[in-house]
């Protein structure tokens, strides 16, 4: 099997990775807030820390497993992280303790602040999945494939979403981590053609700070929102699981078709366009969702949201690793991470006290003026530099 054989055989089985990684990911994501909530009654406040403290640990082992991918063998590695996540439902499934929640959360990375297309559960194996990705693809073509990777992953997320609300709540996590140990096994056929020969010094470090910057205030803006969706549909309008999973599914599969467009996005409007008018338009949807306590209004804004949020993610993660060298692409999408988590692990604990003080809205009216501000620091960062598009 010649070389490209090689990297085409190893491209399709981090996509099935990723498949099977992103349907255990949507259940959780899906029953855990219904477990905290509903089921042992620990309260949002709970909740907000249990996600904090994945958040906090997730960014820094984020950053690991990012230096880690530029130094030895990013299968290997990602193999090793892989096995996290269904650690992590498996512990859930089997004890119900409030230190082992908050266990399985950091092994698990529940940050939840990611859609479900963007990883927010197991997000840690990122840097790593995305540096293998770098390493089998050319520059010209990696919109188009994380386009494709993450329209594969927001898809079969929402189906994990449909099938938590299918399924006994008994059995969810049981099946997560069948499902997650599955998903390992198709890392074993992968060929790396990454070769460190010695960690080399970092060369473009302003524009990492660049993204570094950027990163975490989005990482704080989503923090303040994407974790507590579904616990505010769970407070406001009291929506059993099996309605709030079949509406996430929803949610999902409109964000993760929204991905198909990235690239004809980038060619259109390229990398700072494309941000400054999903995003823009994205946060201003986000701030009318309180304001019209209405369920219609809050579920249509529900599932446009991720799309809004997320179509841009690919044409920002290509535009990012074209601006580094090849390796340093894992420390720039660690750092990037841990910027985006600590920041949200902030966020995150702040909204879990509003909403634990019934002050519903105001993480909302909170995003949008974030957002706002990260949009001027994209323009002001990145305003001059000649706009990066795909072929």
């Amino acid at each position: 099997m010649d070389e490209k054989s090689r990297n085409t055989l190893s491209l399709w089985m981090v996509i099935a990775f990723r498949i099977f990684r992103s349907i255990a990911a949507g259940m959780i994501a899906i029953d855990f807030p219904y477990l905290v909530l509903s089921k042992l009654h620990y309260g949002s406040l709970f909740l907000g820390e249990v996600y904090t403290a994945a958040i906090i640990a997730g960014a820094f082992l984020g950053l690991a497993v990012g230096y880690l991918a530029d130094i030895t063998n990013r299968k290997n590695a990602l193999l090793i992280v892989s096995l996290m996540l269904p650690l992590s439902s498996g512990l859930i499934y089997y004890f119900h303790y409030p230190w082992i929640l908050f266990l399985a959360a950091i092994l698990g990375t529940y940050s939840a602040t990611g859609s479900l297309a963007g990883g927010g559960i197991g997000g840690m194996a990122a840097p790593l999945q995305n540096a293998l990705l770098v390493d089998l693809t050319q520059p010209e073509k990696r919109t188009r494939y994380f386009s494709i990777i993450m329209f594969f992953s927001g898809g079969t997320a929402a189906l994990g979403s449909l099938l938590a609300g299918v399924v006994s709540e008994e059995n969810i996590f049981f099946i997560a981590t069948l499902i997650g140990l599955i998903s390992a096994l198709f890392l074993l056929p992968i060929k790396d053609p990454f070769r460190p020969e010695k960690i080399s010094k970092v060369k473009n470090k302003v524009t990492i700070g660049k993204f570094t910057v950027t990163g975490m205030l989005n990482g704080f803006a989503q923090g303040l929102v994407t974790p507590f969706l579904i616990p505010f549909f769970i407070i406001v309008y009291h929506l059993p699981i099996k309605e709030m999973s079949f509406y996430s599914f929803i949610s999902g599969g409109l964000g993760a078709l929204s991905l198909l467009l990235s690239p004809l996005l980038d060619k259109k409007l390229g990398f700072l366009k494309s941000i400054i008018w999903t995003r823009g338009i994205g946060a201003a949807a986000t701030v009318v969702m309180p304001i019209f306590r209405l369920l219609p209004v809050s579920l249509s804004i529900y599932f446009i949201m991720p799309a809004l949020r997320i179509v841009s993610a690919p044409i920002q993660q290509s535009a990012l690793t074209k601006m580094v060298e090849n390796d340093e692409v894992g420390r720039a999408l660690g750092v990037n991470q841990m910027a985006r988590m600590l920041a949200s692990s902030g966020a995150t604990s702040l909204t879990g006290y509003l909403f634990d003080l019934s002050d519903i809205p105001l993480p909302f009216y909170i995003y949008g003026v974030v957002i706002g501000i990260n949009i001027l620091l994209y323009q002001a960062f990145f305003g001059k530099e000649k706009t990066i598009r795909s072929d």
